[in-house]
This record gives C-alpha cells, structure tokens and sequence, in this order.
C-alpha cells in the first residue's frame, strides 16, 4: 500500500506577498537598499583616473617623440646623436643622469697611455707654394720659432711651422704645426694656429643661442662676399651660463661683463687682444666686441699659479666628470700674433703649458669637448672663395679628427658664437696701401 501524503496547504496571502518581495540587502530599511551605490561610484571613478592618466602618457611620448627626435636630428646640438642626447637632456632637468651615463661611458673608454702617434700625423696639410716671411713681406710679423714639444725628443716634423691658408698680399698670413700634449699621451696629437694680425682681420660672429638673441650683424653662415676673404674660422667660448662672464658686441651688452675675467677683445681695426678685463684690457672707443669665458690660464708668460691637471669643474664642466678631454684655447704673443690650440686628451694644465710654449703672454680657455673644439683654415686658390670643399680641419689625422668638418660657419643653422680671420688685401696684392674694405 503506498504512502500517502496529506494535500498541501495553499500559501497564505502573508506568504505569496514575502515571496515576491526582493531579497533584502545588507543593511536595514533605506540604508540596506542603497548600500551598493558607493561601490559603483568608486568602479566609475577608477576608471576615469586611469583613461586620464592613459590621455596624459600618450600625451607624454607624443611630446618626447617629437622634443627628443627633433634634438637628435639637430646638428647644432653636436655631431653625434650622443652630443645631442646631452645637450637635450641637459635642457630638460635630466642632466645628473646625463653626466652619470658619460661618466660610464668615459671609464671604459680611458685616454690611451703611452705609444706613438699615427703615420703623417706631423705633415699639417699647409701650402707649398709659399715661403715663410720674407723681405716681400716687410709689414708683416716674423714667423715664429720652431715650437718645443713636450715630448723629448721630438719627432720628424713636430713643433716645425708651416705656411697655411689663403695667401694675404703674396705673403704667408698664418702658420699650423702640431705637438703631442704630454709626456703620458704620446698617442695623440694638438694642433696649434698661429695667425699674424697685422695681414688677418678678426671679427666676432655672435650666435641665437650663445650668446642668444638675433639681429646680429655677424652670425652664421659666413656669406658669399666674406667668403671672398676669408682665411680661418673658429670656436669661441662656452655657453654663457657656464663662462662665468660676459659678452658685448654691436654697441651691446648681451651679459654684464665681469671684472677680472679672461677677454678676447677684438677692435675697430680687426686686432685682437686677451687679458684680465678692468686692467689689461678695458672698454674703450674703439672696442667692438668682448667675449669672457672664466680666468686666464697664462699670464705674464706664464701658466697661472692654481691650476689643477686633474679639475672636473673649475675650468669646464667635462663630459663625464674626466679632466682629458677636447679642449681649445686662445691666446697673445708679445709682438701681438694670435694662437689657437686644440686637440683630445688635453688637461687644463696641458692647455695652458701648450699655449705658454707656443709664446702667448696672455691666453685663456675656449670651448671643450668633442662637439665644439673646431677650426677650419682655407687653402683656396687666388681669387677663389673659401667654401667647406676646400677646408681643411687643423687636426685630421689617421686617428683623431676634429668633429663637425668644414661646413659649419657656412650653415645657417649653426647657433653657437665664433671667429673668423679675414685677409686685410687682395691675395695678389703687390703693396699694402690698399686693403679691403673690412
């Protein structure tokens, strides 16, 4: 007999009402029924925050792309795409992680000790086809003696003199020789310019960003009409916030001069002088511009007392904190002949020895590091302009080479201040009562 089961009982209204009512929230009342509304509004908020911050990282390597790409390819940041790294991240707060990475770089890449300097590396690419000062060159300087290496003894055809340039009234108006540095950096090569004042005019080119601005009446590029006479061209001094001095020009002050800093001055009549400013050399009717950059390096004859062959920072921040690098330096002989001295693997003490040897009585520090150490002398024929296709760098051996060619002071684009030297008379000239119009 199978079980049986009582019939069920019909719910009670009470009952069906409950059943349909929806399950009851955390909570009680009114608070139980909106409980879940703040987890909501906070899933909504989280997802804004991160679509901003989504909108300002894609917003972020939008500019850096276009910031950092437009650096690397910019050639008046540097030669090499590393310069230009440096120089870009130096502008933009970065500059700590900048010198840390040339630090690194550097301590793999020490200078060589030691050894001999590559095959031809003392034959300067000069002019045959002209002697040294001669009696057909009564009003220019003599030429000066064979400069004393470092190194004893020297080698076939260091410190010896060579004709160089453009010829100035038949006459050699500039000479080019190379040393080694030091007694440890045998390896290497500095190129010494020596320029005589009184067949050369010197002039200023200022640049938009050293020492910034524009309207200049000299700046980049060197123009066709200059370049009729043009004999050489150089680098000037550092960036303005680091040369711890000023800079006049155009009947300007772009920076305050600074009293006691070292000055390249160059007057109305196109000479050149260097000395401490406020006493060895002072403004005056006939100055035309002054460039300071930090303190003389030779005085009297002299290296000055202080400095240090193993500074990181007084004479020039250097790349990666090493006291060897590129550098150049400026300076004036007794008889008022200009030198310029550049080359790798140079401490400020072997710049200023250099400088001292090649006869200057005063001489300060120019522009350092690779990318800016630069000068350009033109052997172009008679008559000729001078162009980057017949530039010639003064240091371009097998193993050392100065960056940034024969074609920078002839583009537009070049932003950092230098100097030319310009012949005062026709190449052919047969007298010096008639020089060109400045």
């Amino acid at each position: 007999m199978s079980e049986q089961f009582p019939p069920r009982r019909p719910p009670t209204r009470a009952e069906t009402m409950a059943a349909r009512r929806p399950p009851r929230r955390t909570g009680r009342g009114r608070q139980g029924r909106t409980a879940d509304r703040p987890s909501s509004r906070n899933r909504i908020l989280v997802r804004r925050c991160i679509a901003g911050v989504l909108v300002v990282l894609i917003g972020f390597l939008i500019w850096l792309g276009i910031s950092l790409g437009s650096a690397l390819t910019n050639p008046s940041l540097g030669a090499s795409p590393m310069s230009r790294f440096a120089e870009w991240g130096r502008a933009h707060g970065i500059g700590p992680a900048v010198t840390w990475l040339e630090k690194e770089w550097y301590a793999l890449h020490p200078p060589k000790k030691g050894g001999a300097p590559g095959q031809g590396s003392f034959n300067a690419k000069g002019r045959t086809d002209l002697p040294g000062v001669s009696k057909s060159c009564p009003n220019a300087l003599p030429m000066p003696p064979r400069m004393v290496s470092p190194v004893i003894p020297a080698l076939p055809g260091e410190g010896v003199w060579q004709p160089a340039g453009r010829p100035v009234a038949k006459c050699s108006a500039m000479f080019v020789t190379s040393v080694r540095p030091d007694t440890v950096h045998t390896s290497y090569t500095t190129g010494i310019a020596w320029m005589d004042p009184r067949l050369l005019r010197a002039t200023l080119y200022s640049g938009s960003q050293i020492p910034g601005g524009s309207n200049f009446k000299y700046s980049a590029p060197v123009t066709a009409s200059q370049a009729m006479s043009l004999v050489s061209a150089f680098n000037a001094g550092f960036r303005m916030g680091d040369s711890q001095g000023g800079y006049y020009t155009d009947h300007k002050t772009i920076a305050p001069l600074v009293t006691g800093k070292a000055s390249a001055v160059v007057y109305k009549d196109g000479t050149m002088d260097v000395g401490a400013w406020g006493t060895q050399v002072t403004m005056n009717p006939n100055v035309v511009s002054v460039r300071q950059n930090l303190d003389l390096i030779v005085n009297n004859g002299h290296m000055v007392p202080g400095l240090d062959s193993n500074d990181q920072s007084k004479w020039g921040a250097t790349l990666g904190g090493t006291a060897l690098v590129w550098r150049s330096g400026f300076g004036v002989t007794a008889n008022g002949g200009l030198v310029y001295v550049g080359g790798p693997s140079l401490s400020i003490t072997a710049l200023a020895d250099l400088l001292q040897r090649a006869g200057c009585v005063r001489a300060m520090e120019f522009d350092m590091n690779v990318d800016w150490v630069n000068y350009v002398y033109f052997n172009q024929a008679v008559g000729q302009p001078a162009s980057a296709a017949n530039g010639q760098l003064l240091v371009n051996t097998a193993t050392e080479q100065m960056t940034g060619g024969t074609s920078r002071y002839f583009a537009n684009w070049w932003t950092r201040d230098f100097y030319t030297m310009n012949a005062r008379y026709a190449a052919n000239a047969t007298s010096m009562n008639n020089p060109l119009p400045g």
